[in-house]
Parts: C-alpha cells; sequence; structure tokens
C-alpha cells in the first residue's frame, strides 16, 4: 500500500523549489516593533479605542458568539442595526451582515446565479469571487482585466437569459480602480446584474469612504448589488451583500452561505458600528489615507522600484519584482529594516508577477515612512536596475 502523503510532500518540496511555500509567521500586539504596511488596516482603527470599547459593551451586553444562524438565534438587534446603517453608509436600499466578506461573495454570486445565467468575471478578481463562480452552476466567462468591451461582447453573444457581470471594485494587488460606471452601462443595455466586491474601496473610496459605486453614481441602482468586508477599513470581520430588497429576501432565502453559517458574533457587530460612528465623526480618514499610498507610490517609483503608473485608486501600492524568490528577498529585507510588507507569489498573482504589496493608512507617521524608504533603499540596492 503506497503511502498516501507522499504526494504532499513532493508538492510542498517543488513548491519550495518554486519559492511558492507559504509560512505563518506569528506577530506580537505591537506588530513586534516593525511599522506595519501590510494589514488591510486602511484607517487606522484596529487599535481604536473607540472600537475597542464598541466591541467590548456588545460582548457583554450579547455575550461572546451569535448563538446559531442568523435565521435561528444569530440575529440580535446588533445584526439589524449593522444591516441597516451598511445599506444607508453606501446608499443601497438594503443590507444583510454575513460572518465573512469571502462568505458574503459565495452567497451572493451562488444565490443570484445558477444553471441558464451567464457569470462574466474579472481575469483578476479575488479568489472568493473565483470560488464563487465555480459554485454557481453557471458559465463562466473570464474577461481580461477591466475590459469593458470583452464583457459587453460576453453578454451581447450570451444565449442563457440571465446574467451577472462580477467585479473587485478596488483590485486587492495592483490597487485599480474598476471601470464601474462603463460596466454597468454594457451590464444595464444586456439585461445583467452588476455586483461589486467592495472589500478594498469602502473607507477608502470616495469622499467620505463610501465605496467605489457610491463615487461613480451607482448607488442605489437597483441592477447593482455590492458585496464588502468589515475586516479591513472598518477593523472588524465579518462580510455583507447590499442591494435591492429582492436581492436580501433572495439570500435569505437560499444563500447557502447565509443560511448554514453562524452568525457574526457581537463584538465584531460592535466593533463595526463603532468604525462607521468614527467614519462618521472623522469625515478626512480616507483622503488621508489616499493622500499616504500616493506618497508611498512616489517613493518607490522614484527609487526606480516598478509600481503602478499615476496616483493610487485606493490604498494599495504594489512594487512589483517578477520573480517569487525575489519578492520573497524584499520582503525580508523590509522585515530586516523594520516594516512588515505583504509578498505575493502565484497563485496569488499571474506568473511573472511576484510583488511586495505596500498598504498605506490614514494613520502613518512621517517617522514611519522614514523608516520604509530606507528598507525600499535596501530592496532596490539589491535588486539592481
Amino acid at each position: 500500500m503506497s503511502d498516501p502523503l507522499a504526494r504532499l510532500r513532493r508538492a510542498t518540496l517543488r513548491r519550495e523549489e518554486a519559492g511558492l511555500r507559504r509560512r505563518l509567521r506569528p506577530r506580537g500586539p505591537d506588530f513586534d516593533g516593525l511599522i506595519d504596511l501590510a494589514s488591510n488596516d486602511y484607517l487606522g482603527l484596529s487599535r481604536d479605542p473607540r472600537l475597542v470599547e464598541g466591541a467590548v459593551r456588545a460582548a457583554r451586553e450579547w455575550g461572546t458568539g451569535s448563538t446559531g444562524s442568523r435565521l435561528v438565534t444569530g440575529t440580535t438587534e446588533l445584526h439589524e442595526e449593522l444591516d441597516r446603517r451598511l445599506a444607508a453608509f453606501t446608499g443601497t436600499p438594503a443590507g444583510l451582515v454575513f460572518s465573512s466578506g469571502f462568505l458574503a461573495n459565495l452567497g451572493a454570486v451562488t444565490a443570484l446565479a445558477g444553471p441558464g445565467t451567464l457569470v462574466v468575471s474579472d481575469q483578476v478578481n479575488h479568489a472568493s469571487i473565483v470560488d464563487a463562480c465555480r459554485l454557481s452552476r453557471a458559465r463562466v466567462v473570464i474577461s481580461p482585466h477591466r475590459d469593458v468591451a470583452a464583457v459587453e461582447e460576453a453578454l451581447a453573444r450570451r444565449e442563457e437569459e440571465h446574467a451577472l457581470v462580477v467585479t473587485d471594485a478596488v483590485f486587492s494587488v495592483d490597487g485599480d480602480l474598476a471601470p464601474l460606471r462603463e460596466l454597468h452601462a454594457a451590464a444595464r443595455r444586456h439585461g445583467a446584474l452588476l455586483v461589486v466586491d467592495e472589500a478594498h474601496a469602502l473607507g477608502v473610496v470616495g469622499e467620505y469612504g463610501q465605496g467605489a459605486a457610491h463615487a461613480a453614481g451607482l448607488a442605489g441602482e437597483p441592477d447593482v448589488v455590492l458585496t464588502l468586508t468589515l475586516s479591513k477599513s472598518l477593523a472588524s470581520q465579518g462580510g455583507a451583500v447590499l442591494g435591492a430588497p429582492e436581492v436580501i429576501e433572495t439570500l435569505v432565502d437560499v444563500g447557502r452561505s447565509f443560511i448554514f453559517d453562524t452568525g457574526l458574533a457581537p463584538a465584531a457587530a460592535g466593533a463595526a458600528l463603532a468604525a462607521l460612528d468614527v467614519l462618521a465623526a472623522e469625515p478626512e480618514l480616507p483622503a488621508r489615507a489616499r493622500r499616504q499610498a500616493r506618497r508611498i507610490r512616489d517613493m518607490a517609483a522614484g527609487l526606480g522600484l516598478a509600481t503602478t503608473p499615476g496616483s493610487p485608486d485606493a490604498a494599495v501600492v504594489p512594487v512589483v519584482l517578477g520573480d517569487p524568490h525575489a519578492a520573497v528577498r524584499a520582503a525580508d529585507i523590509c522585515f530586516e529594516h523594520g516594516a512588515r510588507v505583504g509578498c505575493f507569489r502565484p497563485p496569488s498573482v499571474p506568473p511573472g508577477r511576484a510583488c511586495l504589496r505596500l498598504t498605506a493608512r490614514a494613520s502613518l507617521t512621517e517617522a514611519e515612512l522614514t523608516v520604509l524608504e530606507g528598507a525600499l533603499q535596501k530592496v532596490r540596492a539589491e535588486t539592481g536596475p
């Protein structure tokens, strides 16, 4: 009888040789004294006392867990308030909170698609959208990145009665913005729903951080569905789907990742509600995060590192190294010089696009930016021209 784990060891060895091994690197509560340029805490609220108090207050009142699925005992008054507040903040008619952003995407796409539906998905959409498309049992067309003409062609040539166009609002590695107005116009011409994942846009894009769809003038459109996460700008955990009442009713009835999952913990709901209060009280935070992203981008470009052209659309700034081994070494150099940064390699990015992913925070200080500049200078010196 063969060893059933031998194939796993061989696959691990191949990943090691290709520079694609992933390892957990636990951190302390203060990021081990390193500057945080890796997390998605775009507004710097994860340690904000107001959010901590919101979480603690909710836990004291409602307990540590929601005790069941939202259809049984897992919907508290906090959850209903968060449903309403997220919808109001983004300008949508109704909302439904899930226990993660990943599950929100799974729920939205699988419930709104299915046999007899075409789903058109951007080539570099997040893995949660990719998996949702696979599970939807719909026919899926992968469109080239930000290619509205290709989306329109797929919609025009379809034989299915129904269609969804699915896209990230801000793409999670390169940080570029989807052409939402043009995608919406194409979807509307062909009777399709537009599903927009606002994960990296909420709290950052738009004057008050209300997201990319709101900034594009699409808030409240009946044929636009939003998904989002609470774990980035809102510094909590969980996700949501926002849209027309018919969309929310459908998810409550048939959304498997909603029906069969335990509701969001009350502490997470309390923290997210507190984050919305902070955004209302400090409306300058989104612009501050974008401004710091521009400074990081200009810093990287000024050192001759390959990064995005022009100003970042949100808070994500990539530094492209190409080779996975080079990207890992660059991340280690940053770590050694005081900065914790993201390191993205295939399959998270296409072959040849391994990169550092630098994330701005509204709360970044001049001293922290100086440390980052020193780290990037060392990366540039080692990687060469």
